[in-house]
């Protein structure tokens, strides 16, 4: 029963920071694969110049991202420490004004 429960639960967004440029989403996954199912990585990149922008989000069931925060939080990825917290939603923003 509680596995039905947990799924029918809303998955967690983890922020994950600090990340080193050269990190391929495979890589991440695979670090956070330790702590439970990962749904889905997601890197963030610069969008003029297409280069990574050192953080990301991946996102897992809500009991096993607590545990992959707790667990990954400082941990060390090619000599960065990571920070890794629960994602916020974004805050909305001002409207463009016309050009």
């Amino acid at each position: 029963m509680r596995r039905f429960l947990e799924a029918l639960s809303i998955m967690t967004s983890i922020y994950v920071g600090n990340l080193p440029f050269s990190v391929s989403e495979d890589e991440l996954r695979t670090l956070f694969e330790q702590h439970g199912t990962v749904h889905s990585v997601k890197l963030i990149n610069d969008r003029e110049t297409g280069r990574p922008r050192g953080f990301g989000f991946v996102e897992m069931d809500p009991s096993e991202a607590a545990a992959a925060i707790q667990h990954l939080n400082g941990a060390d990825m090619g000599g960065r420490a990571l920070r890794i917290n629960e994602a916020q939603e974004r805050a909305p923003r001002p409207p463009r004004r016309p050009r």
